[in-house]
């Protein structure tokens, strides 16, 4: 598989004798096996020259199988230590990993000092770095999952929509978008599915409760699934019977914003400047202080990958890239509007994926 083979050479060109790779995101774009192991000790060893191995419970075993992994795979039952099968292992394959590629940001302290016991580890090097960066372009069948991903998000919105009338709750609503989704075959929502009413859209990470719908509220959708272990997200916010000015020019300004960064979207252009493209046309319009969040962010197996889409990123746009843009304005005591769109970047240009209508629409 490329993708070992890559992070394999990485190792070489760093000097780096091994790596162990731990969390379910980055064990599936390596492996082509999701699962979560819970508390369980789960991840691939990956070497300079050695061949890799899968270390899971033994539970799991035929599942990893039939997923497509065909290299050594090791299984584990809960009441063996799962430390003496990797200490086996690297026996066999006479590997001393003096360094050691962790995933640092996420593997617990006590596990990093189980690993440095049996592999002889001296240092621990971030693994993040190059994995972030594998999986920063997408090939074409994850670029094909993305838009299957990204579709399913849209009819999320729609089912949504449908769900609205006076006095419904929104966790009724929500409710209704993840059992028809579910109905659909969706392996599951990329992160907590948002649906908020009135004052509450102005909370950008506001939590659905029992607001009831009435007229003049603004309605956020803010939601995403998995396909095949790849993420959608997508925000669309309405109004609900009438709408004050106030209202129609916030919405109006936002997806100014979002179509102004959308353009801006080519190959070679400088990933911070769309978040000040768009973040200088909400200051234009009086609402700067009400964007307190980055322009978006990149998306794939994770919901929330590289690159990130902020004023700070002095990246280049590069052909494959798939990332969301989603400006906001959150207003206390009048509501939030936020546009997202999930986005491809082409030879030729952007692409959307989500394409459900972002025009301002008044629901009656």
């Amino acid at each position: 598989m490329n993708r070992m083979k890559n992070l394999s050479s990485w190792l070489k060109k760093k000097d780096i004798q091994g790596a162990f790779i731990h969390t379910k995101e980055n064990v599936f774009y390596l492996s082509g096996y999701f699962t979560e192991p819970h508390e369980r000790v789960m991840g691939l060893f990956v070497f300079q020259e050695a061949d890799p191995f899968f270390i899971l419970p033994k539970m799991e075993v035929e599942q990893a199988k039939n997923a497509g992994w065909a290299g050594d795979l090791i299984g584990y039952e809960d009441h063996e230590n799962p430390f003496d099968f990797i200490q086996k292992a690297l026996g066999k394959r006479g590997v001393k990993a003096t360094r050691l590629a962790i995933e640092k940001e996420s593997i617990p302290l006590q596990r990093a000092e189980q690993l440095q016991a049996v592999t002889g580890a001296e240092t621990f090097v971030r693994a993040e770095d190059v994995l972030n960066q594998l999986r920063l372009i997408k090939d074409e069948a994850e670029i094909e999952t993305l838009k299957k991903a990204a579709q399913l998000a849209d009819e999320g919105v729609k089912i949504g929509v449908h769900a609205l009338k006076e006095g419904v709750t929104e966790t009724e609503v929500l409710a209704v978008i993840e059992y028809e989704l579910k109905k659909k075959g969706i392996q599951g929502m990329s992160f907590s599915t948002m649906v908020l009413f009135g004052e509450k859209s102005g909370e950008p990470h506001g939590n659905p409760g029992q607001a009831a719908l009435k007229k003049g509220d603004f309605v956020l959708f803010d939601l995403g699934v998995i396909v095949d272990g790849y993420c959608s997200d997508i925000t669309r916010t309405f109004i609900y019977q009438e709408a004050s000015q106030q209202q129609k020019d916030i919405y109006n300004t936002v997806l100014k914003a979002e179509l102004a960064a959308l353009d801006m979207s080519q190959p070679g252009v400088r990933i911070g400047d769309l978040d000040l493209k768009a973040r200088g046309l909400i200051a234009e319009a009086g609402y700067g202080k009400y964007f307190p969040h980055r322009l978006g962010h990149g998306l794939g197996v994770s919901v929330h990958e590289f690159p990130s889409m902020s004023q700070a990123n002095d990246d280049l746009l590069k052909e494959g890239m798939v990332y969301t843009i989603e400006p906001g304005i959150y207003v206390p005591g009048v509501g939030g509007v936020r546009i997202e769109d999930d986005v491809l970047i082409t030879k030729d240009g952007p692409v959307t994926l989500t394409n459900y209508p972002k025009e301002l629409t008044i629901i009656k």
